[in-house]
């Protein structure tokens, strides 16, 4: 007997019935989901999705909402990190280019865009394109996949939009780390890990 037939045969039994759409928004929706808990009651549980009706019913999670692109530069020899402004936190938060998908897009095509639009810089060459990966479960349905690339060129906003404010940093590993060490900045997490490896090897993957 495999290990995954006898884990699923000793964990208790939970699943999803239904969800019911709260809000209606353009971009991202609330939905209370009804569940059945490892006692067999019924129970809700509220997720934000950019999907109707969310991932959890439709069990369409293998294509990634977003792409967060990991970009080192060629010419300065120093990752790329942005800078942006970022309403829930009313302040900065330090993290990478970063956007979603357009229909029918594939991640290659998003990573090269968002990476224009966001920083003003050239994706030269894709180094590796993760899975879709999940970093708040509790709260959304939301993956993204990080594309680690190398680019060239010089920062710019002209690509931004009106609700953003977006700017470039260029940092080295001693950058880095120091970065990740202030606990005054705001740091993304999937940024941290990636920032604290690029700090410890000079690699970005």
């Amino acid at each position: 007997m495999t290990t995954e037939k006898k884990i699923a045969r000793a964990e208790p039994r939970m699943r999803v019935l239904e969800a019911e759409q709260l809000t209606d928004g353009r971009w991202l929706n609330l939905f209370d989901v009804r569940y059945v808990d490892k006692g067999g009651g019924t129970r809700h549980w509220r997720l934000a999705s950019r999907h109707a009706p969310p991932k959890c019913v439709s069990g369409r999670f293998e294509a990634p909402d977003a792409v967060i692109i990991v970009a080192y530069h060629t010419e300065r020899r120093r990752l790329v990190v942005t800078r942006e402004y970022r309403v829930p936190l009313a302040d900065f938060e330090y993290g990478f280019p970063a956007g979603l998908l357009d229909p029918g897009e594939t991640v290659e095509q998003a990573a090269v865009r968002e990476l224009r639009e966001e920083t003003g810089l050239t994706l030269t060459r894709l180094l590796k394109i993760g899975p879709p990966i999940y970093s708040s479960a509790g709260m959304t349905d939301e993956s993204v996949t990080m594309v680690y690339a190398e680019c060239t060129g010089e920062p710019s906003s002209a690509g931004n939009e009106g609700s953003e404010l977006i700017q470039v940093q260029f940092m080295s590993p001693g950058e880095a780390a120091a970065a990740c060490a202030d606990a005054h900045l705001k740091v993304d997490a999937k940024a941290w890990l990636v920032m604290t490896a690029f700090a410890d090897s000079g690699r970005i993957c």
